[in-house]
């Protein structure tokens, strides 16, 4: 009995020695890739894009054109190969749609008629391709959230008829509003509560505008964000029926013009906002009419996203995806000062770090046996344009891509003991983010904010949509040495004094350590999905996994010449 005892510790310490000598392999064969990734590579790195030699990165601008020629030597220099035949970019068709900025929001109550000023008290758009729309005397109506949720047994527009009608709704959904766990996802934002959302389901009931009114906390950013995002010229693909099925106007209004419009009704807003946010409430005719024109300037442009590949040694045909976005707001000529929005933190500096980590992978000896994918995408802060047209025109198939990693705003602040991640309980990417983040002795956490909806803000959202595991780490906010209130009050600074402001400009004052560490995690989840031979999914009962489902059925259905499922 000793002796079969003896046996089976010596075959446990030998698998135990095995295991430990094949981690300290693998340690070592990832090295020489782990510490080619440095804070001054990616300071560098960030320091020249969001320089005002490039221009703020517009689309279609001569900042696009700097931006997607360095990125295109960067990758040229690294030696990876073209990742659309034999071009590093993807072309992407865009209608640029710039409103008269003279343009009046005028309401009336009866024989009274008030009027307010675009960009400072509202502002509007469409993404109709016409040289003009308008509101005329459009009846308006307060749809509460602007919400149509079967599964949440909630219709905003329940018994409503609003063709022709200005919709008025409310940023975020009920569950942010009362904090209620039970209702919706509670202060988790859902889809519904996104505002891209709330313009789908209106050109949907048939509205001619909807205006949603702004709030600082609910929208988490201020209006100075609504201002700049949505004032000049507005990037838009277009649909087969040049978006014509879209509401004719789609605005924000400022919330103390909200506040006016709903005492010209009658209304006190606080209290209507109140009831809103209770199941059965029922939509408000406002007894009010909205009239506005917007005279647009239409030009069809081309814009790129910039794609480089490291084939794979063993399954070249399957692929991982590290992607970021390159483009920010570009030059504002109106603005008083500073005119350049340079968005060095967003996002310079995902921008660089595809370079460092394309730079890592080709430290290894031998590329993984799946390719990479470094896709740099246009269009994000107009709404995530080149990221969704990628993933509805995909360069490699759906099927065939094992997951997407995403990297938009990277840590500036210093060393964290854990790592965020955006979405997380979504998909078995977890999973391997935990794995990684264990060899770094930190934890993961999810979205410390959920209400700012930020799992929809982003370019990993629109390959979700298409079925694709798709996962957004965003840093950690437990500092090493400071701790979490600490990070968190600092990235509240950042979001009310420079996000989408000017003022986003390289600091050679960040503490870039953490975010090499975060980068470091990363290229191993990369490097683990290209090496094994299995492909993530999402977890059972989120939304995006009957189409991944459907999608690799159909697959393997090609492959073995069966009929694909329906």
């Amino acid at each position: 009995m000793i002796q079969k005892s003896v046996a089976v510790l010596s075959i446990l310490f030998m698998c135990f020695g095995i295991s430990s000598c094949a981690r300290e392999s693998e340690e070592k064969r990832l090295d020489p890739a782990l510490t080619s990734i440095t804070t001054e590579d990616l300071a560098a790195d960030t320091q020249i894009l969001s320089s005002d030699e490039f221009e703020g990165r517009a689309p279609a601008s001569k900042g696009e054109e700097k931006t997607v020629a360095f990125l295109e030597q960067e990758f040229q220099k690294l030696g990876l190969k073209p990742g659309n035949g034999e071009s590093f970019f993807q072309e992407i068709p865009m209608v640029v749609i710039t409103a008269d900025a003279s343009a009046k929001l005028e309401v009336k109550a009866g024989r009274k008629s008030t009027s307010f000023a675009y960009s400072d008290e509202f502002v509007a758009a469409t993404l109709r391709v016409t040289e003009e729309v308008s509101l005329a005397d459009s009846e308006m109506v307060f749809a509460g959230y602007g919400i149509v949720a079967p599964e949440y047994n909630w219709n905003d527009y329940e018994g409503l008829d609003v063709r022709g009608k200005t919709v008025v709704v409310l940023v975020n959904d009920p569950g942010f509003a009362t904090q209620d766990p039970a209702l919706f996802s509670g202060r988790t934002m859902t889809y519904y509560g996104r505002w891209t959302y709330k313009y789908e389901e209106a050109a949907r009931q048939g509205a001619a505008g909807l205006l949603i009114v702004h709030e600082t906390e609910p929208a988490a950013y201020p209006w100075g964000v609504v201002q700049n995002g949505w004032t000049g010229p507005q990037f838009n693909l277009v649909s087969e029926d040049n978006n014509m099925s879209r509401c004719a106007v789609e605005g924000w209004l400022q919330l103390e013009v909200a506040r006016q419009v709903f005492n010209a009704a009658g209304l006190d807003f606080d209290s209507i906002k109140t009831e809103a946010s209770k199941p059965g409430f029922k939509p408000i005719p406002l007894g009010l009419k909205a009239s506005l024109t917007l005279h647009n300037r239409i030009e069809k442009v081309t814009s790129r996203n910039v794609v480089a590949l490291l084939p794979g040694s063993r399954r070249p045909d399957e692929i991982v995806i590290y992607m970021a976005h390159w483009d920010h707001f570009g030059v504002n000529p109106a603005l008083g000062g500073d005119q350049i929005f340079n968005g060095a933190l967003d996002n310079a500096t995902g921008t660089s770090a595809l370079i460092e980590l394309a730079e890592a992978f080709k430290k290894l000896k031998q590329p993984p046996h799946r390719s990479i994918l470094f896709l740099s995408v246009t269009g994000e802060e107009q709404g995530l344009l080149g990221s969704e047209y990628y993933a509805t025109h995909p360069i490699f198939p759906t099927s065939k891509t094992a997951a997407a990693i995403n990297m938009d705003a990277l840590n500036i602040y210093g060393p964290m003991k854990d790592i965020t991640v955006v979405g997380y309980g979504l998909s078995e990417l977890d999973a391997y983010i935990e794995a990684a983040a264990r060899e770094q002795g930190r934890t993961v956490n999810p979205d410390p904010t959920p209400e700012k909806g930020s799992y929809f803000r982003s370019d990993h959202f629109p390959f979700a949509k298409q079925g694709i595991p798709a996962v957004y780490p965003s840093g950690g906010v437990d500092h090493v040495e400071h701790g979490r209130e600490w990070t968190l009050a600092l990235k509240e600074k950042y979001t009310a004094e420079n996000y989408h402001k000017p003022s986003d400009e390289f600091d050679p004052n960040w503490d870039l350590s953490g975010a090499i560490d975060d980068l470091r995690l990363l290229f191993k989840v990369g490097y683990r999905l290209a090496m094994e031979p299995t492909f993530p999914n999402w977890n059972e009962g989120t939304d995006y996994r009957a189409k991944r489902d459907d999608d690799m059925a159909a697959s393997a259905a090609r492959s073995e010449g069966r009929p694909t499922p329906r």
